[in-house]
C-alpha cells in the first residue's frame, strides 16, 4: 500500500516540543507524530533513560517503540542555556507535552505561565500520576504504584490469591492515550476561538473507568469482593473463562443465549441445553458445571480446530497466544500495525504503527527512531542558532 503523503496526514503543520519520557508522554507524542505532527523530543545530553536500559537483552526496546517519527535534540533543561533553548523552541510551537510531578516545570523556570508569555497560542499539556490537585498530588508515581491505588491489582488475580499486577502498563498507556485525545479537542478548540488550553490527564483517573464491571458489584452490596481470575469482572457472564486445549489454552465469551446455542452446536453439546440454563442469569448461577462440562471438550482440540469451529458459529472467542506469537500474529502484520525493522541502533526488531487509522486512508509513513542528539544541527538552526554555538554549548555540556 502506497503511504499517504505527510502533508495530507491530520496534524500535519503541528509542531510539538516534547519533553517527556519513560512511557506515557512518549507514547501520546508517538501517537501525534504518526498524525502527522512534527515532534522535536528534547532529552538530557546523556540521552532518556529508556535509550540507555541495558539491564538484559531487548531491554532497550520500548525507546525504538514509543520515538519513532520524531526529531531528536539533546538540552541540559536545568542550564540556564538549556532553559532558554526550550523557551526558544516553545516559541515556535503549538503544543508543549510534558509528564513530570507537578510543580517541576515552575522550579525549572518552564512553568505555564513563563511559556505562555513566549507564546500565548501554546498548547501547554500534561500528564502525570495524580493530577496538580488533591492529596496525592505531590506523590511520586509509577505503572505499578498507580495499578496498586487504582483497585486494579485489588481486581487481577484468583480469588483466595494475593493481588497481582495486570501484566501491560495499562497506567501509562490509557494516560498517553486520555492526553493524545485531550490535545487534539484541545487544537480543535483553538481553532474555533483562539483559546490555548492547558490539557492534563492524571494516570489515576485514565485507569479508573476500565474497571466498570469490577465496580459494578462494589456499587451492589456485596461486603467482600472476590478476584475473579479469566472469568467476568461482575461475574455475571457465563461461560466467560479461558478453557484448556489440546496445545495450550483458549478464551471463550458468552454474551447472549444465541451465542450459547451456538457454542452448544459447535461443541457438540445440545445435551447441555436444559431449562436450568436457559438464560443468561441461569448459567451464571451454575458458572462452576458449565465451566467445567466445556473444559471437558476444548482439552481435546487444538487451538486452531476450536478457532475455526468457534468463528464459524459466531461465538466470540480467541486462543491465548504466547507473546513470541503475538508479534509475528498474520492479522497485526496484514494490516500494517506490525512490522519487522533492521534498525540502525538496535538492529532486528518488531515495532508498532499507531491503532489510530482512517478508512480508504493508507498508514502513515513510519520513520525509525534516532540517534542521540541527531536533529541538534537542523532543529536548533531553525531557532537561529550557528554551528559555533552549537560547538560552544556542545562543550558547556548544554546539548
Amino acid at each position: 500500500m502506497t503511504p499517504v503523503p505527510e502533508a495530507a496526514l491530520p496534524l500535519a503543520g503541528v509542531r510539538v516540543v516534547d519533553l517527556t519520557r519513560i512511557y506515557s508522554g512518549p507514547y501520546c507524542t508517538f501517537l501525534m507524530g504518526i498524525a502527522g505532527a512534527e515532534i522535536i523530543k528534547v532529552e538530557p545530553p546523556e540521552g532518556e533513560h529508556l535509550r540507555t536500559r541495558k539491564a538484559r537483552a531487548g531491554a532497550s526496546l520500548p525507546f525504538p517503540m514509543l520515538n519513532a517519527n520524531k526529531r531528536h535534540v539533546t538540552i541540559a533543561i536545568k542550564t540556564a542555556q538549556g532553559r532558554e533553548l526550550v523557551l526558544l523552541l516553545a516559541e515556535r510551537a503549538d503544543v508543549l507535552v510534558e509528564n513530570f510531578r507537578p510543580g517541576v516545570m515552575d522550579e525549572l523556570g518552564l512553568g505555564r505561565d513563563v511559556l505562555r508569555q513566549r507564546n500565548p497560542r501554546l498548547i501547554y499539556a500534561s500528564t502525570n500520576g495524580f493530577g496538580s490537585s488533591g492529596p496525592y498530588r505531590d506523590y511520586a508515581a509509577m505503572d505499578l504504584t498507580i495499578q496498586a491505588l487504582g483497585g486494579v491489582m485489588d481486581s487481577t488475580g484468583f480469588a483466595g490469591n494475593p493481588p497481582v499486577k495486570a501484566g501491560p502498563a495499562i497506567g501509562d498507556f490509557f494516560a498517553g492515550i486520555h492526553l493524545f485525545g485531550a490535545i487534539v479537542a484541545a487544537l480543535y478548540h483553538r481553532e474555533r476561538t483562539g483559546e490555548a488550553l492547558a490539557p492534563e490527564v492524571a494516570m489515576l483517573e485514565a485507569v479508573y473507568p476500565s474497571l466498570c464491571s469490577s465496580l459494578g458489584m462494589v456499587m451492589g452490596d456485596a461486603l467482600l469482593i472476590p478476584r475473579t481470575g479469566n472469568r467476568h469482572g461482575g461475574l455475571n457472564q457465563c461461560p466467560y473463562n479461558v478453557y484448556p486445549a489440546a496445545d495450550g489454552y483458549f478464551a471463550i465469551i458468552c454474551t447472549s443465549d444465541r451465542h450459547w446455542q451456538s457454542l452448544l452446536t459447535a461443541l457438540g453439546r445440545k445435551d447441555l441445553d436444559q431449562s436450568r440454563f436457559a438464560t443468561i442469569s441461569d448459567r451464571v448461577r451454575h458458572m462452576d458445571e458449565i465451566d467445567e462440562e466445556i473444559s471437558r471438550v476444548t482439552a481435546k482440540e487444538t487451538r486452531a480446530e476450536l478457532t475455526k469451529k468457534l468463528n464459524a458459529a459466531g461465538v466470540p472467542c480467541g486462543a491465548v497466544q504466547s507473546l513470541s506469537e503475538v508479534i509475528r500474529d498474520p492479522q497485526l502484520h496484514a494490516s500494517g500495525m506490525l512490522r519487522e525493522l533492521d534498525h540502525p541502533e538496535f538492529g532486528p526488531i518488531v515495532v508498532s504503527h499507531s491503532a489510530l487509522t482512517y478508512r480508504d486512508h493508507p498508514r502513515a509513513p513510519y520513520r525509525a527512531s534516532g540517534s542521540l542528539g541527531r536533529d541538534n544541527r537542523s532543529v536548533f538552526s531553525e531557532i537561529g542558532l550557528k554551528d559555533e554555538d552549537l560547538q560552544r554549548l556542545s562543550r558547556a555540556g548544554v546539548i
